[in-house]
């Protein structure tokens, strides 16, 4: 993979993250409702098991990009590269900007399924180029015990 390099002239991007939830109002304005880069899983018992198990969670990617000077319609695609190297898209897909603060937003509602403990990168492409990586750390809590009881 090639490293970072700006894209000159655009599109730019504006804003990228991880939510629970957006709402995109009727002027096209979005409110990002919980804007999460973790994932704690959690085991309780008596013996919970020494390796995470896998979990899933769903969430939305929010993806923004403004034109800059670029016209036109552009790939994006999103790949992950779990703790472990291996890599996998996730979305591929295109935007189209027109003209100086014109604006495109990806709203990819994700469903995805995590078995590492580790980070877990999402790498977003422009036309084959690296523009940003979006981190999701995933980490495992064993908690040993009997159940509690009331008297």
């Amino acid at each position: 993979m090639e490293a970072w390099v700006a894209f000159e002239g655009g599109p730019y991007v504006k804003c990228a993250a991880f939510c629970e939830r957006v709402i995109e109002g009727k002027d096209s304005v979005l409110s990002l409702i919980r804007v999460i880069d973790r994932l704690i899983s959690t085991a309780t018992g008596p013996a919970p098991p020494q390796d995470m198990p896998t979990v899933t969670l769903a969430f939305t990617a929010v993806l923004s990009f403004v034109a800059g000077r670029a016209r036109g319609r552009h790939e994006v695609r999103v790949e992950r590269e779990a703790p472990n190297g291996e890599r996998r898209p996730v979305w591929s897909g295109s935007i189209l900007v027109n003209g100086e603060e014109s604006a495109h937003n990806l709203l990819l509602n994700l469903n995805e399924t995590f078995d590492l403990e580790g980070i877990y990168w999402y790498d977003i492409f422009l036309e084959d180029q690296l523009i940003t990586r979006m981190p999701m750390q995933v980490s495992y809590m064993r908690v040993q015990g009997g159940l509690a009881t009331s008297p």
